[in-house]
């Protein structure tokens, strides 16, 4: 690991009546040996799991990231239209949260997001997207290429697609269309359901049942720690409960699962959600699911019965945190989000300290 212990920061816990927390042992988890590193497994895409990777990345060096390949809209809408890949977009992104704070680290991940500028063909594609690509067209292994782009960045931790062909998110819309604001319409594609003016009421994949990357599938079952979110709710974290294998991966998996809030309602897609909203909706598209801890920024909660109510649902207690940036900006600031982890993973039944 690179960069600094993560400064622990006051963290609130709120335990739904009933529930305590166990010795992973008591669960059925593997105990760990004292000064082992648990194995962190976070789900998500954009820059919110960017933001989930880069504290998580502070506090274990046995990290996996699982992305959402259903983007289609700017370079990786473009490569993925012309060349009938997976989306890299997602997949840089990640790359690029796992770098070091090294020189080395901070240069690659500025050159992988590097985008180019001209009047051309060339114009917005990112550099990363254009390496990842080159590489799944040289070895044909999507898993593979990943790892040796990772290698190659010295990234600090594993990147998977959840699954291994392109994906098309469609949603339920109802107000799409502003002149007709109480009609359901079906909304495809997602940079197009990250922008809708109207309320998403649920999302699905086509195809409807995709195969899981079973590196993924494997890595979830073998964890200590499953992180879900945050980030745009409807399509980066619920896509990866609509991929069967992997919801049943999530379900049977022995390690604690924490679902990490987003700070604020995003624009358009979960416009005026309150946290606990962002819970209801993912119980809908995944009911059996059960959580251990539910995540939030104590500032972003105002309802806190309410949301302990509905993590309640899950099984879950509520842990409340200062993880925002201090610049007003609804941005994780990842010492603060990485100590809220650490204090997480510590509190909640497995054996430390790891590092």
């Amino acid at each position: 690991m690179t960069g600094r212990t993560p400064r622990l920061s006051r963290l609130r816990r709120v335990v739904p009546e009933g529930r305590a927390s166990r010795p992973a042992e008591a669960r059925g988890g593997r105990p760990r040996r004292r000064g082992t590193q648990p194995k962190v497994v976070a789900l998500g895409g954009g820059m919110g799991l960017s933001a989930s990777l880069a504290a998580l990345r502070r506090i274990t060096g046995d990290l996996t990231a699982v992305v959402t390949v259903a983007d289609d809209g700017g370079s990786s809408g473009r490569l993925r239209d012309e060349l009938g890949v997976l989306p890299p977009g997602d997949l840089r992104k990640a790359l690029a949260a796992l770098c070091g704070d090294d020189d080395w680290g901070q240069t690659w991940a500025r050159v992988i997001q590097h985008r180019f500028q001209s009047k051309g063909e060339m114009h917005g594609h990112a550099v990363g997207n254009l390496l990842i690509v080159a590489l799944w067209e040289q070895l044909g292994d999507h898993v593979q290429a990943l790892d040796l782009v990772g290698k190659l960045l010295g990234a600090q931790g594993r990147v998977l697609p959840m699954s291994a062909v392109p994906l098309e998110l469609q949603a339920l819309v109802k107000g799409h269309d502003p002149e007709r604001p109480e009609d359901v319409d079906t909304v495809r594609g997602q940079a197009t359901v990250a922008l809708t003016p109207g309320e998403v009421q649920s999302v699905h994949l086509v195809p409807h049942d995709p195969p899981a990357v079973p590196e993924a599938v494997e890595a979830v079952l073998d964890a200590d720690w499953v992180v879900l979110g945050p980030g745009s709710w409807f399509s980066s974290v619920i896509p990866h409960l609509l991929v069967p294998q992997l919801l049943d991966a999530l379900q049977e998996t022995k390690a604690r699962r924490v679902l990490s809030l987003n700070l604020a309602p995003q624009p358009g897609e979960t416009e005026g959600f309150s946290p606990q909203r962002h819970l209801e909706v993912l119980g809908r598209h995944a009911p059996k699911l059960a959580l251990d801890v539910v995540l939030a920024d104590e500032a972003a909660v105002h309802d806190r019965d309410s949301l302990t109510d509905a993590a309640k649902r899950f099984g879950a207690a509520v842990e409340l945190a200062p993880v925002a940036r201090t610049d007003g900006s609804p941005r994780h600031d990842p010492e603060l989000l990485a100590a809220a982890y650490d204090r997480i993973f510590r509190m909640h039944g497995r054996i430390g300290p790891w590092r």
